[in-house]
């Protein structure tokens, strides 16, 4: 069996074989690193002909990758940094439909977006659909029914992906946020929610999770769409 290759940085051991194993290389994730590793991971896997996709990425790390890296693709809102470095296209396949309950939510809603994207799904957004006023989500049902996978981004009581998910056959992906008063206990209170959902067909990720969601939606789209080329 032929070891798979792992270079060895003096602050990290980069995966060169992960987009083999699971179709899409490895993530960096850049919160509690120096721009220098976060850059040094990134060039190591774009030497390797890999695409290079960095999630919560600081200012600082924003501006220096941005000097260093200038052909990247940053998105400040989602704190995502992407370098295109294989000359595969992208395809655009499916539809992941991300919905937020609030525009306070819209930050891991748009890391949920662009990691989709990267991965290969089409993507799109609703924004501001909470429960609290209940026809605003109501008059997207038919955008909600066309869709392959819904992202419920939601916080304060997390209600909207069980509403979601009795509305809608695809599979809804509950993503917690920490928006919320005292008593939201910084997102445990909606995840509990999502995590009682009475509705079946909803699963449920890690709190402010956005890049998880849109990682777990592409994969359901590729595989979906496994024998697409466009």
């Amino acid at each position: 069996m032929t070891t798979p290759p792992t270079p060895e940085l003096p602050f990290a051991t980069v995966d060169l074989d992960r987009q083999s194993r699971c179709g899409f290389p490895e993530v960096v994730y850049a919160e509690g690193k120096t721009p220098e590793w976060v850059e040094g991971v990134l060039r190591r896997l774009a030497e390797n002909g890999q695409d290079a996709f960095a999630t919560r990425v600081s200012a600082e790390q924003a501006a220096h990758l941005s000097t260093v890296l200038p052909h990247g693709i940053q998105d400040r809102l989602a704190r995502t940094f992407f370098w295109k470095a294989s000359s595969i296209p992208t395809p655009s396949l499916g539809v992941v439909e991300v919905v937020t309950a609030g525009t306070s939510d819209l930050p891991v809603a748009q890391e949920a977006l662009i990691t989709a994207r990267v991965m290969g799904a089409n993507a799109e957004m609703i924004v501001d659909v909470g429960v609290a006023g209940i026809h605003r989500l109501l008059r997207q049902r038919d955008r909600l029914n066309a869709a392959d996978v819904i992202i419920a981004v939601a916080g304060m009581d997390g209600a909207l992906p069980s509403v979601v998910g009795g509305l809608v056959e695809c599979p809804v992906i509950a993503v917690p946020t920490s928006i919320g008063y005292g008593a939201a206990f910084g997102g445990l209170a909606p995840l509990l929610t999502m995590l009682n959902s009475c509705s079946s067909g909803v699963a449920v990720v890690n709190i402010d999770a956005g890049f998880k969601a849109g990682y777990v939606a592409a994969r359901i789209i590729r595989r979906i769409y496994r024998n697409s080329t466009t």
